[in-house]
């Protein structure tokens, strides 16, 4: 029988109130990433009633999903080859399961629809030729978890889809922990603390996150605690509970202390004077330490970068703040 060319879903009482983007990953048993269908609705290939929605769109009774299986399969089958980058990487640990790099500052992760040829992923696959899981797409290859392009520091990657699997069940799950340093502007009353607050992408950008309540956004929880206080600014360690995208650098924003260099969450209004030849690329955060069980050996694995191996805007920031800003 040939394949309907249309899948036409009505949306039941179980569903009403539900995001569409979450509708749709549910629907298909989280065969695919949620930013991956996200991306498919924002190309307009998914309707509601006819219509297209935005992926935040809250479902009601009796709506008619719908969308094109051709669509659909040449939007996550397109064969994309990934370009190997021949790049040193900076490893600091590898094994036939597994690769932790120490990521520079203004490397993406993973190829965007803008760039895709100097990334993380391609220069993973340069050095692994071929030994890299696959379970995140052809774009994506050994790409566990993301860093932004411009916070510096550790990551895993995964040689085969069992360690992926591994790898990310234990981020999940809360077995793997990351934490990350942020040189933070201002100077804070609360020495440490949670930050509780849910994001959504921000109205008509595609970047930039914004905390909304519970209700209408994705849960995420980042823990924070100052490591030192300067005048302005402090040195913050953070770590994260949950992996939504800018989940620090908006957190922190929310509370009136965004990172240092962080133009997109409104760091140049906390300057300080004394900080104004203080040139960076964008925000800085670190990502110092992680831990996970290794996927074959279940043995703890645990990665901590000493000062010297983090970006050199950080430490020139922060020697700056040693040297000249100490209370």
């Amino acid at each position: 029988m040939e394949k309907e060319k249309t899948t036409q879903i009505t949306i039941d009482e179980n569903n009403i109130n539900k995001r569409l983007d979450v509708f749709i990953v549910e629907y298909f048993k989280n065969q695919y990433q949620r930013s991956k269908i996200t991306d498919f609705i924002n190309k307009e290939c998914v309707f509601v009633n006819s219509k297209k929605q935005k992926a935040s769109y809250k479902l009601k009774n009796n709506d008619i999903v719908s969308f094109s299986n051709a669509a659909l399969e040449d939007f996550f089958n397109a064969d994309l080859v990934i370009k190997p980058y021949e790049y040193k990487l900076d490893i600091v640990y590898e094994d036939n399961d597994l690769i932790v790099i120490n990521k520079p500052k203004q490397m993406l992760t993973h190829p965007t629809k803008y760039d895709r040829d100097k990334t993380l992923c391609n220069a993973l696959v340069y050095h692994c030729k071929n030994n890299l899981s696959d379970i995140s797409g052809s774009d994506r290859r050994g790409i566990v978890h993301r860093l932004d392009k411009n916070t510096a520091g550790l990551i895993v990657a995964a040689k085969n889809n069992d360690s992926h699997k591994s790898l990310a069940n234990q981020i999940k799950e809360k077995i793997a922990k990351r934490k990350y340093l942020a040189i933070s502007l201002g100077e804070f009353k609360e020495k440490e603390g949670i930050i509780d607050k849910a994001l959504i992408h921000y109205i008509h950008d595609n970047v930039k996150m914004e905390t909304v309540s519970d209700d209408k956004g994705l849960s995420a929880i980042t823990i924070y605690k100052v490591v030192a206080q300067y005048r302005g600014a402090a040195l913050v360690e953070l770590e994260l509970k949950t992996g939504r995208t800018h989940q620090i650098r908006a957190h922190l924003a929310s509370i009136n202390h965004p990172v240092f260099g962080d133009d997109l969450y409104g760091a140049k209004s906390f300057l300080r004077s004394e900080f104004s030849n203080l040139k960076t690329t964008q925000q800085l955060l670190q990502s110092y330490y992680l831990t996970f069980l290794h996927p074959k050996t279940n043995k703890k694995m645990e990665f901590t970068l000493s000062e010297n191996q983090f970006s050199e805007d950080f430490i020139k920031v922060l020697n700056f703040l040693r040297r000249k800003n100490e209370y």
